[in-house]
């Protein structure tokens, strides 16, 4: 047997340290569509109870909704289960370029090319338009799925400190004997739920001769007057080069990605990136429930409005109560706790008063940064979010981490 058991207790002893530190990650069953309340088995097996969902990216509360439920059904009754091909062989069907059209104008971009997700996107993209002549130079802090797929690429990489306009700037005047260079970022952070300065890096980029990507996973279809991201919101509209984004989060919460921007940009993709060459086309379901999701959110913005006014309240209800939040304006608000054990913890207690959130701790984070992530959604109606707060309230009161200090919190349960 080629799996000895030598090996298999390298992997058990593995798994037990990590069970011991405190930070092993179970998974709770959802035995309900996704929405606010949802129905959850935990451990496995056990009677099913009724919690708030305070950590999905159903930003939008789309995922569920009785019109993309239907548009995907009948994406299924007239366009089958799945395409058992890739997109240039026998996968491209008329919904697809549907799809593909409406997010180009929901967008503001020349052309748009679906992925199986975006972490597929981003993993195609810089090798399909980049060369060793070229330079990538990204914020710190991007997300793991763009530095894999810089890692895939052989440009050059290089990158700035995160939000730092001026160590960006010394970077872009360094690469000025570079084919390309070619500026990395999110739209919004998705560990810590601030924005990138995208209206500053734009002039830099027109300064310095340089092209802007930006990863508009947690942006689009709530970040923005119209939804339209961090683009629309910082007034740039037109002016970034390749943004990727998902359909698995405000966009319907399912799976697909995209990447949009220049035309020519896109026809690189089509021809070169292997993720798209080599992976089946979104299925039929997906993609029709996506085509309704733009339907619904081009029609009228009441959604992201309403999940603007749910995040004023729990980040002003978090602050006054006396945790340390992430300053900025999303929906990602990240409860700062520093210790990965009491995230752990934290994050139990909060789910036998009915409240559904989890730790986030390295590798996630980087270690010193374990964090309760929240997230809001328009789905919640304020008894839900009254009801949370008290919870966490509770909690800090437990634990006696209110009206804390970074230092005190370390000092009482260490890094």
């Amino acid at each position: 047997m080629s799996f000895s058991d030598s090996i298999r207790e390298i992997y058990k002893k593995d798994l037990e340290n990590i069970r011991r530190s405190g930070i092993y990650k179970d998974e709770r069953i959802i035995c309900s569509p996704q929405s606010s309340e949802i129905e959850v088995e935990f451990p496995y097996g056990s009677e099913q109870k009724k919690v708030i969902n305070m950590c999905a990216n159903n930003y939008l509360g789309l995922s569920s909704h009785p019109e993309v439920i239907e548009a995907a059904r009948n994406g299924l009754d007239h366009r089958g289960y799945g395409m058992s091909s890739v997109r240039f062989i026998c996968g491209t069907q008329d919904i697809h370029k549907q799809l593909e059209d409406r997010l180009t104008e929901f967008l503001g971009t020349e052309d748009t090319i679906l992925f199986p997700s975006c972490m597929d996107a981003n993993a195609g993209v810089f090798e399909a338009v980049l060369t060793p002549e070229d330079v990538m130079i990204a914020d710190r802090l991007v997300h793991a799925s763009i530095v894999d797929g810089m890692r895939l690429c052989k440009a050059q990489t290089d990158n700035f400190k995160h939000s730092n306009m001026e160590h960006l700037e010394q970077k872009l005047q360094f690469h000025q004997k570079a084919r390309i260079r070619l500026i990395i970022t999110d739209g919004a952070f998705s560990m810590d739920g601030d924005l990138a300065k995208l209206d500053k890096i734009v002039e830099l980029a027109e300064k310095y001769d340089a092209m802007v990507f930006v990863d508009e996973s947690h942006s689009s279809g709530f970040i923005g007057k119209t939804g339209r991201g961090t683009h629309e919101h910082f007034g740039v509209l037109g002016k970034i080069d390749i943004i990727t984004t998902t359909l698995g989060k405000a966009l319907g919460g399912a799976s697909g990605g995209c990447v949009s921007g220049r035309k020519e940009i896109v026809e690189m993709c089509r021809q070169k990136a292997r993720p798209y060459l080599f992976s089946n086309t979104i299925p039929p379901v997906v993609v029709s429930g996506a085509n309704k999701v733009l339907e619904i959110i081009s029609r009228t913005t009441e959604r992201r409005d309403k999940l603007e006014k749910n995040t004023v309240f729990w980040r002003k209800g978090l602050t006054e109560a006396g945790f340390i939040i992430k300053e900025g304006e999303t929906p990602i608000v990240p409860v700062m706790l520093f210790n990965a054990k009491l995230s752990q913890d934290i994050a139990a207690m909060l789910y036998e008063d009915g409240i559904y959130a989890v730790g986030f701790f390295f590798p996630v984070v980087p270690k010193g940064q374990a964090r309760i992530r929240t997230q809001l959604s328009a789905a919640h109606e304020m008894h839900h979010l009254e009801k949370a707060l008290d919870a966490f309230i509770k909690a800090g009161k437990k634990f006696g981490i209110l009206h804390k200090t970074k230092q005190e919190i370390i000092e009482q349960y260490g890094l």
